[in-house]
């Protein structure tokens, strides 16, 4: 690697599933804030141990569904019992049972909707490029390999002792990816 180009941070690739879970903890143990695990597939628990908060996209999805399921009740209800009245087959203006459908129908599609939108924004994509791209190695993490990048951002991240570091843990193969 040339000395003039910038640091994107350093790249740990890792062989079995233990191992990159008892990584992910060292890791967070270690104080690292800008850093994440890559896997080929979920790992159940990894968020735990990458000491990850809970997602906010159970809240979006929730309260947009409450939202537009309660406006879509309201809004069939005021368009059939109050603005545009009509009488068919003798049945009440204001006959509640008829318009939860309408309103489950509209909670069901928004909650659809904010969680395809807020799952979008909040793991920031598309995002065309990055710098992971770069390493060779780091192609295998849809097949078969387990990595953590830790950023040359974060506040203890040092080019040498985050190698150091990475390969105390066990893994296989550690690099600086160039940004």
């Amino acid at each position: 690697m040339s000395s003039n180009k910038l640091i994107y941070g350093a790249l740990a690739q890792f062989n079995t599933v233990p191992e990159i879970y008892h990584a992910c903890e060292k890791v967070r143990e270690r104080g690292f804030i800008k850093w994440d695990a890559h896997s080929p597939f979920p790992i159940h628990g990894l968020d735990k141990a990458m000491g990850l908060p809970q997602s906010k996209l159970s809240w979006i999805v929730g309260g947009t569904s409450a939202i537009f399921g309660i406006g879509g009740f309201l809004l069939w209800m005021w368009m059939n019992g109050v603005d545009y009245k009509m009488v068919i087959a003798g049945k009440p203006f204001l006959g509640l049972l008829g318009y939860f459908l309408p309103g489950f129908e509209c909670a069901v599609l928004s909650a659809a909707i904010a969680c395809l939108v807020g799952m979008l924004a909040l793991n920031k994509l598309p995002q065309w490029y990055h710098s992971l791209f770069r390493s060779e190695a780091f192609k295998r993490v849809t097949d078969d390999s387990f990595f953590i990048s830790i950023e040359a951002t974060d506040p203890k991240f040092h080019p040498v002792k985050t190698v150091e570091f990475l390969k105390e843990l066990g893994a296989t193969q550690v690099e600086l990816v160039e940004q």
